[in-house]
């Protein structure tokens, strides 16, 4: 399992109930140990299960201490029984997963409605997506590689249209790299300003004419 380190508790929550339960241990852990003050009018059997329910008990709360880091560590050294260490994990970090579960979806929306302003540059615009992507991938998005070239792919302006195409055909979407997919369109931004630009004849006339230079006799 992976260690809890304050972030992801709902699918470390999930991954340690199923734990649990694979161990038969969830019903302690859930409902707590139940551990009579007097003791004395107990049966042998009850007593039995009693000492059982208590080694179960501290087999949950290892479980519990070795899948979480230092830090976290030390606010529930001292939980007992497993119960109270469980309780005080989802009070202090149930809240935050809500918090980020609305921040994600906010920036979902964002995501999918992003599109590439007519003057802004290939470099620009996929700086503005990897920002956006790094704060999904915060806020526990575990967003893939191809997700992110498809959506950049579909918000580039029109004069980027041919190379789109040409990529989608000719390029594996599920394994192109987001830095050899900037290269490509790099590239094509740079032909079009060439193509753009004024040939050198034009614009050596159009600098003549503005200055009123004649070349007759």
């Amino acid at each position: 399992l992976p260690r809890f380190t304050g972030k992801n508790y709902h699918q470390w929550s999930i991954l340690m109930k199923v734990l649990y339960e694979s161990q038969e241990l969830w019903s302690l852990v859930e409902n707590g140990l139940v551990e009579p003050e007097d003791q004395s009018a107990l049966t042998q059997a009850q007593l039995t299960e009693l000492k059982d329910n208590k080694k179960k008990d501290k087999k949950a709360l290892f479980f519990i201490f070795q899948e979480v880091d230092d830090n976290i560590f030390e606010r529930i050294s001292l939980a007992n029984p497993a119960k109270e260490a469980c309780d005080t994990l989802y009070a202090a970090y149930k809240g935050e997963d809500k918090i980020k579960l609305v921040r994600l979806q906010t920036l979902r929306c964002e995501f999918d409605s992003l599109r590439m302003n007519d003057s802004e540059s290939i470099e620009e615009f996929f700086n503005r997506v990897i920002a956006l992507v790094n704060q999904m991938k915060v806020n526990g998005e575990a967003i893939e590689n191809q997700k992110i070239v498809e959506k950049i792919l579909r918000s580039l302006t029109r004069k980027f249209e041919y190379i789109v195409v040409a990529i989608e055909e000719f390029k594996d979407l599920s394994s192109l790299s987001l830095e050899s997919l900037l290269g490509s369109l790099q590239s094509h931004e740079l032909r079009m300003k060439q193509f753009d630009a004024p040939p050198l004849e034009h614009a050596f006339q159009s600098q003549v004419l503005s200055h009123g230079i004649s070349f007759r006799g």
